[in-house]
């Protein structure tokens, strides 16, 4: 924590800083660094604060900061230690202009109603009854059906072997030993997993009876767009063989019940909202509608579509940077894009139709600057 406490130190002695909180945007000003690396903030002596709160502020990149309080010094100052802190990758990407009314807007947000983790020691209940309901609605596929979690834990070397790689495993004859060869590269090499140990695992499977093996991985990917493998579907046929094409089937499944997943904990809110200004690397929202603001408060980010006038929707994932209130109530929201934005296909199309936009309004920005200095030259 030294460095952040260094660049609090450094940057924001004498700059505001906010409150994280969605009634009101609320400044907060750091008085005093001591020696300890504790710190003194003060602000609005009427408000009454939790243990811990949340300080944010930009200079030359997003900083967001986590307190916790150790006393209350009296009259709104409050003496304070860092719990953690988390700062942008990168300063803000590009020019931000404002945009007129019905030029851009946001539309069809999803958002999540709980963060999703599929890596802790016990999976989520939801999850784990999507899971158990696909296993006994596909029983048929095979004479043994297994859909299992894999465990950042997992003892059994095939089962960590899969989590580790993502990779499915196919056997489709246990009595020919072509079947142990890898056919191409989504398919794992057994021969990796267990080495020596591979003919006592083949003995132990055909003992059972086992013909033919297929494992597929569930891949679960997040709204930062990074994967987990943290379940598997397993096909065991004692009486056909099974094949790439059962593979390729099987992957099918589980996209689809990675979509029930998703579906079950996502909230849907198709209503138009006010874009106010635009850049390369995030927006600013001006939300109005009461169900979309009770879920942006609650949540880290959105899934949303950027709808430019005469355009298809762009779909974005936005993180929210700030949230605070106008004279009105409406709650405005800054986010930055990154997460499902980063597909290439979405950013080169909102690029596109940024770019000429950008022109114009630095066009306009000379053209306003040049009439100024012309009205106060000399006569």
């Amino acid at each position: 924590m030294d460095s952040i406490y260094s660049e609090l130190k450094e940057k924001f002695a004498n700059k505001k800083l906010f409150l994280k909180r969605a009634d009101e945007k609320i400044e907060v000003a750091i008085v005093e660094f001591r020696d300890d690396d504790t710190l003194i903030i003060g602000l609005d002596p009427e408000l009454v604060l939790p243990p811990s709160i949340t300080i944010y502020g930009l200079s030359d990149k997003y900083i967001e900061v986590h307190l916790e309080i150790i006393d209350s010094e009296g009259e709104g100052y409050y003496h304070c230690k860092l719990i953690d802190a988390k700062r942008a990758a990168q300063g803000r990407n590009g020019l931000r202009f404002k945009v007129e009314m019905g030029q851009v807007s946001a539309t069809n947000f999803k958002i999540s109603k709980a963060t999703i983790d599929v890596d802790g020691p016990t999976i989520p209940t939801g999850i784990k009854i999507i899971l158990d309901q696909f296993q006994f609605q596909n029983v048929g596929m095979a004479d043994i059906v297994k859909v299992g979690v894999l465990r950042s834990d997992v003892a059994d070397p095939l089962l960590k072997a899969i989590k580790k790689t993502g990779q499915s495993v196919l056997v489709e004859d246990f009595l020919n030993p072509e079947s142990f060869n890898a056919e191409n590269e989504n398919i794992f090499d057994l021969k990796r997993a267990f080495g020596k140990e591979l003919p006592i695992w083949i003995r132990q499977n055909t003992m059972r009876e086992f013909k033919s093996m297929v494992i597929v991985p569930i891949i679960f990917i997040n709204d930062k767009m990074e994967s987990n493998v943290f379940a598997y579907i397993q096909l065991i046929s004692k009486s056909t063989y099974l094949s790439i094409d059962d593979v390729f089937e099987i992957k099918g499944m589980t996209f689809e019940l990675i979509d029930r997943i998703r579906d079950a904990n996502s909230l849907s809110i198709s209503i138009n909202q006010e874009i106010m200004d635009l850049s390369r690397g995030g927006a600013k929202l001006k939300v109005t509608d009461e169900n979309l603001k009770k879920a942006i408060v609650k949540t880290k980010g959105f899934v949303f579509d950027i709808v430019f006038r005469l355009q298809a929707p762009i779909t974005m994932f936005g993180d929210i940077c700030s949230v605070s209130n106008d004279d009105e109530g409406n709650v405005i929201v800054g986010i930055s894009f990154g997460g499902s934005s980063s597909r290439k296909d979405e950013v080169k199309r909102y690029y596109s139709v940024l770019e000429p936009m950008e022109a114009e309004y630095k066009a306009n920005l000379v053209k306003s600057l040049k009439q100024q200095g012309a009205g106060q030259a000399p006569k």
